[in-house]
């Protein structure tokens, strides 16, 4: 399990979890954990009570993601798993109650307000990047919490990097405004994008940290881009 120094407080857990650690046969080998891709859903179940154990949290809440830039308030704790439907972003102020996304190529940006001590995640691939899904989730915890966007902290997890983020028609999918994030022929810093959409929001630059893990060069991680069919990794981020 990877985690971050930005995010070490006694009031939070979280984790970003490696491919590895599961029961999920190949394709999905091992700590599949999406419902999705045809993997056994009693392979999957026990992967995520494993990551319920490592974090020591209650339940996980998870959504069927859509590459959309729809937001879901968790306004009360479920007294068992819950996965809604058509969401990319998850907020919370209740207790031990992880939020979880999932992951094979894409960002998972955390973010933790330490003041109003609350908590959210987002999905973030190109369609989120273009929809601008973070400064959404912003505004929601802004609104849903009062939070102060210069106190949030916010981590960008293990996802495709610079040097692999290639977008051969990126004429047609992204706005004008995204065009300057190329790093070298059709290829994309989407870590930068992060940052600064986030920054665009009021987030505080040295409070924005990312793990600048490529996962289709690392081999901890489930790619899309690398394998095709595959699995699904977890981000993970709760209050205690």
């Amino acid at each position: 399990m990877l985690a971050f120094s930005a995010l070490t407080s006694p009031l939070l857990f979280h984790g970003v979890f490696s491919r590895y650690g599961g029961q999920s046969p190949a394709p999905w080998n091992s700590r599949n954990i999406s419902f999705g891709l045809g993997d056994d859903p009693g392979n999957v179940r026990a992967n995520r009570e494993g990551i319920k154990k490592a974090l020591g949290c209650a339940h996980l809440v998870s959504s069927k993601q859509v590459h959309g830039s729809r937001i879901f308030i968790v306004k009360e704790k479920p007294d068992r798993d819950l996965e809604v439907d058509g969401f990319d972003a998850l907020v919370t102020d209740r207790t031990d109650l992880g939020l979880l996304i999932q992951q094979a190529d894409c960002q998972a940006v955390m973010l933790f307000d330490p003041g109003k001590t609350a908590v959210g995640i987002a999905h973030v691939g190109w369609r989120g990047s273009v929809a601008n899904i973070l400064a959404g989730t912003v505004s929601a915890m802004s609104s849903a919490y009062a939070t102060d966007t210069a106190d949030l902290i916010a981590v960008i997890s293990p996802s495709l990097g610079p040097c692999c983020a290639e977008f051969i028609n990126y004429r047609s999918e992204f706005p004008a405004s995204l065009h300057g994030y190329q790093v070298r022929p059709d290829h994309f810093d989407f870590w930068a994008i992060s940052r600064d959409q986030l920054c665009a929001t009021g987030v505080r630059p040295e409070n924005i940290h990312a793990a600048e893990i490529c996962t289709r060069c690392s081999l901890d991680y489930f790619s899309y881009r690398r394998d095709g069919k595959t699995g699904r990794f977890a981000s993970v981020i709760g209050l205690r």
